[in-house]
């Protein structure tokens, strides 16, 4: 069964806006730290964004701060990044990840959604 399914991805223009949704299937995992990464083709698979399980600590990657906002909504077990003034360069499969514990490493998140694909057309 799957545990973490994404949402939300498409193909917009360069400085459209897309909202991802990560919908989980437990409730537990609204006490996981909750995360956002990203795979572009050839490339391998970087952090995007996270949030802390009460929602009151973020993190960014240097490349997104200031345009992308990830937040929760742990009464319904869901985590959201909001994309704002879209580049090319944000092409990629966008995956929502969840890990027990504060993670330091990728390898930290254990539970990973199948992806959803996000274009941005020049």
């Amino acid at each position: 069964q799957v545990q973490l399914v994404e949402s939300g991805g498409g193909l917009v223009q360069a400085g459209g806006s897309l909202r991802l949704s990560c919908a989980a299937s437990r409730r537990t995992f609204s006490s996981y730290t909750m995360g956002w990464f990203r795979q572009a083709p050839g490339k391998e698979r970087e952090f995007v964004a996270a949030v802390s399980w009460t929602g009151r600590s973020t993190y960014y990657a240097d490349s997104v701060k200031g345009r992308f906002t990830i937040s929760r909504d742990n009464a319904k077990i869901t985590v959201y990044l909001q994309m704002n003034s879209l580049k090319p360069e944000d092409t990629a499969v966008y995956y929502c990840a969840a890990s027990q514990s504060p993670p330091r490493m990728i390898s930290e998140y254990n539970y990973w959604g199948q992806g959803t694909q996000v274009t941005v057309s020049s």
